[in-house]
């Protein structure tokens, strides 16, 4: 039963917009299980939901795999609009972007978790990326080329 309930939860945390544990319990009832605050309480802890914050600025029940691929997209985004320019010099990609953006859009690098990539520092408007091999250089450029268009 314990397996059911987690899968619902799971259902209807994807599909609703779920502000607090009653609202779950009242959601849980109307599906057919009978819960308490506690037992709503724990399956939250057990399925390691965590409350985000919505577009329309109000928090809502979301599981930190989605949670992370909402960060991802915003960070990427961001990359998207503030790179001005890429390029390479041996092994390290240097990537210019507008005053004081380098630290975001660093951050969005190391969120896309790309095994070429070794690591990255980013200063005020200049990033460098680190290639594990000098051959991915090329690769790795057309990608963030790709993620910039």
């Amino acid at each position: 039963m314990k397996s059911k309930r987690h899968s619902m939860i799971l259902k209807l945390v994807a599909s609703e917009n779920i502000e607090t544990q009653e609202e779950l319990a009242g959601l849980l009832k109307v599906q057919g299980f009978e819960v308490t605050q506690a037992t709503v309480s724990r399956d939250i802890k057990e399925l390691r939901l965590i409350k985000v914050l919505t577009g329309e600025g109000k928090y809502k029940y979301a599981t930190v795999e989605r949670a992370e691929s909402d960060l991802q997209e915003r960070f990427i985004s961001l990359f998207s609009n503030c790179v001005i320019s890429i390029t390479s010099a041996g092994n390290i990609i240097v990537i210019k972007t507008m005053a004081a953006s380098a630290s975001a859009a660093a951050e969005a690098i190391d969120s896309l978790k790309w095994p070429e990539i070794a690591g990255c520092i980013a200063g005020d408007n200049t990033i460098f990326v680190a290639i594990r091999d000098g051959k991915s250089i090329s690769d790795v450029i057309k990608k963030f080329q790709k993620m910039i268009k």
